[in-house]
């Protein structure tokens, strides 16, 4: 039976990563969260989860996307976090919400990939964005027979003083996020292209007199800072000096919503 990989991705590491297992397992189909807006109700087979740690924990849109999931109990579900090196708990919270729904998360990955969380700096060093790429894709070979063969492996987290303090800020944090996005702002170099807007899973850019507003209901997952083809758009005050980073085998096409209208 077909494996279903549902992920959700911002720069394109989640969507990397579910293509790549998709070409590894072999009968799969990789479909974006964001393009399911009511019930989902996958086709018989395994159902894989890809998608990023978000403030050391699973992402609004993913819990979202979990409300509307329709499984069968009996079903196998698996899931690959993509982090930057701290999964914390993240894949324990999405076991606990599963449970809460009657399903059993049958295994849980972390993988560890470059960052693209800008306003703590660029993704790292060219040797080290080749590692990080060579070590995922090393992974993603070690799971795919494990989906293949359905076979259960266990819940992938991180050292407990992670699941302590990490999860804490992730609780304090949450309710927050939506309104973080105060702290965008463009620049001289924007030429009001709207890309920002396009890309954004969230949907939470307008252009307003050929500028993006944001809307505050914002994910976090910086697609509009790190896809802009000015490098116009900026987050705090630190962002102008760090290069930007979206996974150089996804291309803006690529992306759910990468060729949206205005």
């Amino acid at each position: 039976m077909t494996t279903t990989l549902y992920y959700y991705t911002g720069t394109g590491n989640s969507l990397w990563a579910a293509r790549r297992l998709a070409e590894l397992i072999g009968d799969a189909r990789v479909e974006a969260m964001v393009q399911h807006p009511g019930a989902v109700r996958p086709a018989p087979g395994a159902v894989v989860l890809v998608f990023p740690v978000h403030v050391w924990g699973l992402p609004g849109a993913v819990l979202d996307f979990l409300s509307r999931l329709e499984l069968p109990a009996s079903a196998w579900l698996g899931a690959l976090a993509v982090n930057a090196g701290q999964v914390s708990r993240t894949l324990v919270q999405l076991d606990h919400a599963c449970a809460h729904r009657g399903w059993r998360l049958q295994a849980g990955w972390s993988l560890v990939m470059p960052s693209n969380y800008i306003p703590w700096g660029g993704p790292g060093s060219e040797p080290l964005l080749r590692r990080r790429f060579d070590e995922a894709g090393a992974k993603l070979q070690s799971i795919a027979p494990l989906i293949r063969e359905a076979r259960s492996a266990p819940v992938e987290r991180g050292p407990l003083w992670q699941r302590i303090l990490f999860t804490a800020i992730y609780r304090l944090s949450f309710s927050k996020v939506p309104t973080l996005d105060r702290s965008f702002w463009v620049d001289a170099k924007c030429n009001g292209c709207g890309l920002c807007s396009r890309v954004c899973p969230a949907s939470n850019i307008i252009m307003v007199d050929g500028k993006p507003t944001w809307q505050h209901h914002c994910q976090q997952c910086l697609a509009c800072i790190q896809w802009c083809p000015q490098e116009a758009l900026q987050y705090g005050k630190k962002t102008p000096a760090y290069p930007r980073y979206h996974h150089p085998e996804v291309k803006v096409s690529d992306l759910p919503c990468g060729l949206r209208e205005e």
